[in-house]
């Protein structure tokens, strides 16, 4: 028998036994959950910061003709501890080349602008000559610094020595803005007027229509013309430098590790790869093929469209321009020709009866025109820098020279007194 006492002292323990029972379940209902919810969310990888380089991959080159400023594609930077970095992530972890194309064309580019003093972000063609004047002379000395520094880059050579005696005509250093105020430019025009106006017209007639749009515009060009002329000039100069310079760099920072990546990317085509393999080569027969190559690509495919587009622009302005470049163009390569010696233009025609034969000191081509440059550079201009570069001495001198003395003897204000002399003396007629 249960004392009274004893049962109330059971129920009065065993109450709180209950309460305790009924917090540790709702406790465990509620730790359960949560332990599931700790657990399960543990379990989850934890989110991992983008590659640095996933923001600059797949990107087409938007800038590669150079008719903008900084570099191919706005989207990647132009600082080159960014870029590296960039770069080495992405082939740490096997990206394939073909998608940080971009990324490694930028990076090179910056290399390249680095190594030649320029300032690649202020590199603007559209900001005129007065704001592009140190940036154009020194894409030259970069040209002849790699030829210095690298005898078997023969392409570098011939770009710094013809590229820049060729452009010069264009610049003068002292005031950009005088050039066209000189007499002299308008008197190139003139003095051609005045010789077709002796000339039969049955032999005027024969000539090339760039002699007769000299004749007729050459003296009425104007300041604007020219400058217009000098930013297409700085624009196929900037396109050049973005296409050739960064894989040469590649090439002496990583040998032909750094042209094959470029080719596996796609920056590069077989056609320059093999120039490099030529180089590689460290032949004379190899350096020779690499100049024939590089300068093909530079002439054919670089800046083949841009001669075209400059030749057609404002009117006949632009062919009056052109062949006023090629009249007064003469490369500094020991032993080339200027365009007028080279082809001479000349006519034959029957005049009261009788054949006869014009000839003149001016060319019978414009520069713009594609086969007819590559006539002259392949049937003059690279064979003459072969013979150059085969006589080391001779190289070593006229590659020596300062490039500030080359751009001085080719600018045109000095040699149009020479030309206009020729004019008068070699425009002969007879049967």
């Amino acid at each position: 028998m249960t004392h009274p006492s004893s049962a109330r002292s059971t129920g009065t323990i065993q109450r709180p036994r209950t309460t305790v029972g009924r917090s540790a379940r709702l406790l465990a209902r509620t730790i359960g959950p949560l332990a599931c919810l700790v657990l399960g969310l543990s379990m989850i990888p934890a989110a991992h910061a983008a590659p640095a380089y996933e923001a600059y991959l797949d990107l087409p080159t938007v800038n590669g003709d150079g008719a903008a400023g900084g570099g191919v594609n706005p989207v990647v930077p132009l600082d080159e501890p960014t870029l590296r970095a960039a770069l080495d992530q992405a082939r740490a972890d096997g990206v394939v080349p073909q998608r940080y194309a971009t990324l490694l064309h930028q990076y090179w580019l910056v290399v390249s602008a680095r190594n030649a003093a320029i300032d690649l972000a202020a590199w603007d063609p559209a900001r005129g000559v007065r704001a592009n004047q140190n940036t154009f002379n020194l894409v030259y000395v970069n040209y002849f610094r790699l030829a210095d520094q690298h005898p078997e880059f023969w392409w570098a050579g011939l770009a710094g020595i013809a590229g820049g005696s060729f452009a010069s005509g264009f610049f003068d250093l002292g005031d950009i803005g005088g050039v066209v105020d000189v007499p002299g430019i308008h008197q190139l025009g003139d003095a051609v007027a005045d010789l077709l106006r002796g000339t039969p017209a049955e032999l005027v007639r024969k000539l090339p229509e760039d002699i007769k749009l000299l004749a007729t515009e050459g003296s009425r060009l104007s300041a604007e013309d020219i400058a217009w002329y000098q930013t297409r000039l700085m624009i196929m100069q900037k396109h050049i430098f973005t296409d050739l310079v960064p894989m040469h760099e590649a090439y002496v920072a990583l040998g032909m590790a750094g042209i094959d990546e470029m080719y596996a990317a796609g920056v590069i085509d077989e056609d320059i790869h093999t120039a490099w393999q030529s180089i590689d080569s460290h032949t004379q027969a190899g350096y020779e093929d690499s100049l024939v190559r590089m300068t093909d690509r530079e002439q054919n495919r670089v800046v083949a469209d841009q001669w075209d587009a400059t030749s057609a622009g404002r009117g006949t302005i632009g062919r009056v321009l052109t062949y006023m470049s090629t009249v007064a163009g003469k490369p500094a390569v020991p032993g080339v020709r200027a365009p007028g010696v080279f082809a001479p233009a000349t006519a034959r025609a029957d005049v009261a009866g009788r054949t006869l034969a014009l000839r003149t000191p001016l060319p019978d081509f414009n520069w713009a025109d594609r086969d007819s440059r590559w006539t002259y550079i392949t049937g003059d201009l690279v064979p003459r820098h072969v013979d150059m570069e085969r006589n080391p001495s001779l190289a070593a001198s006229v590659l020596g020279e300062s490039f500030w003395i080359k751009l001085a003897h080719g600018r045109m204000i000095q040699r149009i007194p020479e030309l206009i002399a020729d004019m008068t003396t070699q425009w002969r007629i007879g049967e």
